[in-house]
């Protein structure tokens, strides 16, 4: 089996941790994992604000990047969103409008492959206790993409549940947005703080030590209100938690 990491631009650029955490997790299951040096942006930011012709060269660079490879994994849901859902659509248009079908080969081949880290390792590898230990009181919130484009269910809630000393905790209103949602958070700042607001307020009255997610996107976004408002509690990856184990465990 030979398996890419896609890490993504947040991860890439603010929270490297976060990708060396998904090697960890997935090299500690046996799985060989590469780095194709090639990767850079998926192009989600790009097309979620409607330059959808600027983002097909990156469409080609995902192809060309991780050809060859049977599997594509990425600790980013709305990252795979992105490729699962509108990179069809994208060779889909291109179509229509009579440049051929080369982007919807690129699709085809890419969609397939291509998997968020939590789904991966419970549809794929067949693995919910990956031998993580976390003693900590942890509640998760549900991205959007997640929960809504890619349908990941309880495969988070149940690699977290087969945790160590992990003590799980439910998050009042988890399916609601956080108020990230990209370039939504810049264009609507203040819907999106409102927004956050509240996912800060339910998430403190767990009681939790830990917010804990599978996109460092919506992290950033909670994590920063929780910071500044000098909250006892951090926002963190679902991978680092995975990562985290007796011998080497995550403070």
């Amino acid at each position: 089996m030979r398996v890419a990491l896609f890490a993504t631009c947040v991860n890439d650029a603010v929270y490297p941790s976060t990708a060396i955490a998904t090697v960890k997790v997935l090299e500690r299951l046996g799985v060989r994992v590469d780095f194709p040096a090639a990767q850079t942006c998926c192009g989600q930011p790009q097309y979620n604000t409607g330059y959808r012709r600027e983002t097909e060269p990156l469409v080609h660079r995902m192809a060309r990047a991780f050809e060859g490879y049977d599997h594509v994994v990425t600790p980013s849901g709305s990252c795979v969103a992105m490729v699962r859902d509108n990179y069809p659509r994208i060779g889909r248009k291109a179509y229509a409008e009579g440049r051929g079908s080369t982007l919807t080969d690129v699709a085809d081949s890419l969609v397939p492959r291509t998997y968020e880290l939590t789904e991966f390792l419970v549809d794929v590898l067949g693995v919910t206790d990956v031998g993580a230990y976390f003693p900590h009181r942890v509640t998760y919130h549900p991205s959007c993409h997640g929960l809504r484009m890619l349908g990941l269910g309880e495969r988070p809630r149940r690699l977290l549940e087969a945790v160590k000393g992990l003590d799980l905790v439910e998050l009042p209103g988890a399916e609601e947005c956080c108020g990230f949602g990209g370039t939504f958070a810049v264009k609507n700042a203040d819907v999106s703080t409102a927004m956050g607001a509240d996912k800060v307020r339910n998430s403190l009255s767990t009681g939790a030590d830990v917010l804990c997610g599978a996109d460092n996107s919506c992290l950033m976004h909670i994590g920063g209100m929780l910071r500044r408002q000098d909250a006892p509690q951090r926002a963190l990856h679902i991978a680092e938690i995975l990562a985290s184990t007796e011998e080497e465990p995550l403070v």
